[in-house]
């Protein structure tokens, strides 16, 4: 029997990833640069999408109240994209919409002061000028730990292993946005996993011009596949007589978009109206914003391992945050509906396509500002049903999350003490959350629940303190 290598059996840490073609300064050609920005414009639609959708209807919006939504998180997401990625961090991230603010922004719309408007109109303006006022007030936390450097201070005690169960949580932590997603309509969605795993991983080799197309563009043409699948399916009847929530998330007529998506709109600041301000409502959203903070430096830290850059210094990182709480400030004047944080997925298309370059983002920033201004046609590719877009994510979690345990061959993995640390720390990530969502299931009211007004604003902390540990 021939004897097997050293090389073979084991491998020396390496700071970088291997096999990207392109790293964070080096880039692809213009045509191909583009083709790759406009991927990471079509993925990060998904999110802003899905975000508005959730919370307009919940607020007393209409469907056109929506489209509007809709086009300010897309503009505000490539202004903050564009600064981050020339003044923060300058690592290619996205910087996005975030699921975070989502449980304080539904206790916003849940407030009793505001459920009593009967005017679904008027409840929905007053509904955003809360949620305005509570972002740029809660802003104000990131901006304070960036720029003073103390969250950079902070962020020196993060070893290799501290960086595991912080990145790997990052994709873990987001696993009920994937198949759970996907089984809404395993037609669509199952095909489209499958061809895109297909694309990147087994015929990846399949070049046109030296260029590998179909690992490189594998998004973006498995989902024009099964969009096409998915119209196809709409037209012919096939979900004529099927329950709604099948319709919803199969049909592709069902966004209801493109009839009332304008053909040009400009976003502007307080385009809903002067926000107002409570001490509760910024109470819970401070809760999202420190759970967007940690979230967004795993997030970090694994897009600069996916662009083969090195480690963010802490003086860097720090700036990042900063920036970051400037871009929480502009969601909170424009009135997207939400906060901001890097975008997960995206960072992990970063590894799939083995493209890393700063300059594929900045582009996809620029086709979100233009998409979100020509409300058409941003319209027309915001038609492309969720469920498309979870069966991509259950990938690119999985490798944001791999990235994380990547950090483990930086670390001695032969000492107990360390696989405690490593062990525990990620049990208790998945774990706790899930005491949270199963108590509030079975209570109808998180963890810390009381009537008294003074204190009402521990119920959102408690509410939203268990995405900390994802």
């Amino acid at each position: 029997m021939t004897d097997f290598k050293p090389e073979e059996i084991s491998h020396p840490p390496m700071d970088q990833l291997q096999g990207f073609e392109y790293c964070i300064d080096s880039n692809p050609s213009w045509g191909e640069a583009i083709a790759l920005g406009f991927q990471h414009y079509i993925l990060a639609l998904g999110t802003a999408v899905m975000i508005p959708t959730l919370l307009v209807p919940l607020m007393g919006g209409t469907d056109d109240d929506k489209v509007r939504v809709v086009q300010t998180l897309l503009f505000v997401t490539g202004i903050n994209t564009l600064l981050q990625t020339l003044f923060g961090t300058r690592l290619p991230t996205v910087i996005g919409g975030s699921y975070a603010f989502v449980v304080p922004i539904i206790s916003i719309i849940h407030d009793s002061s505001l459920t009593q408007i009967s005017d679904d109109h008027e409840r929905f303006l007053e509904t955003m000028r809360a949620i305005q006022g509570a972002l740029i007030v809660s802003s104000s936390i990131q901006i304070i730990l960036g720029y003073s450097q103390l969250w950079g201070i902070f962020s020196r005690f993060f070893s290799p292993l501290g960086m595991v169960p912080v990145v790997s949580l990052v994709g873990f932590g987001l696993f009920d946005r994937g198949f759970p997603v996907v089984g809404r309509c395993v037609e669509i969605g199952v095909p489209m996993l499958i061809l895109f795993i297909a694309f990147s991983q087994y015929l990846k080799h399949l070049q046109a011009k030296r260029v590998p197309v179909l690992e490189r563009f594998a998004l973006l043409i498995s989902i024009t596949i099964i969009w096409v699948y998915a119209h196809i399916l709409t037209v012919s009847g096939a979900y004529r007589h099927r329950p709604l929530h099948t319709q919803i998330n199969c049909r592709t007529d069902r966004a209801n978009l493109i009839s009332s998506a304008p053909w040009i709109k400009i976003p502007y600041p307080l385009q809903w109206g002067p926000p107002s301000f409570d001490a509760g409502h910024c109470f819970g959203m401070i809760a999202a914003v420190l759970v967007s903070l940690i979230e967004s430096t795993g997030a970090y830290k694994a897009a600069a391992r996916l662009a083969s850059a090195t480690p963010p210094p802490a003086h860097v990182l720090s700036r990042g945050i900063g920036l970051q709480g400037i871009g929480i400030l502009l969601d909170g004047l424009f009135g997207t509906g939400t906060g901001s944080t890097v975008s997960v997925e995206n960072v992990g298309l970063l590894g799939s396509t083995r493209v890393g370059s700063r300059r594929v983002i900045q582009i996809s920033a620029g086709f979100m500002i233009f998409f979100s201004m020509l409300g058409k046609f941003g319209a027309l590719f915001a038609s492309i049903p969720f469920t498309i877009f979870a069966a991509v994510q259950c990938v690119l979690f999985g490798l944001v999350a791999a990235i994380g345990l990547s950090f483990l061959q930086f670390t001695n993995m032969n000492s107990m003490r360390n696989l405690f640390i490593t062990g525990v720390s990620i049990f208790l990530g998945l774990s706790i959350p899930q005491y949270f969502f199963r108590y509030t299931a079975s209570a109808q009211h998180g963890p810390a629940h009381t009537r008294a007004g003074w204190v009402g604003w521990i119920k959102l902390l408690s509410n939203a303190m268990h995405c900390v540990a994802v």
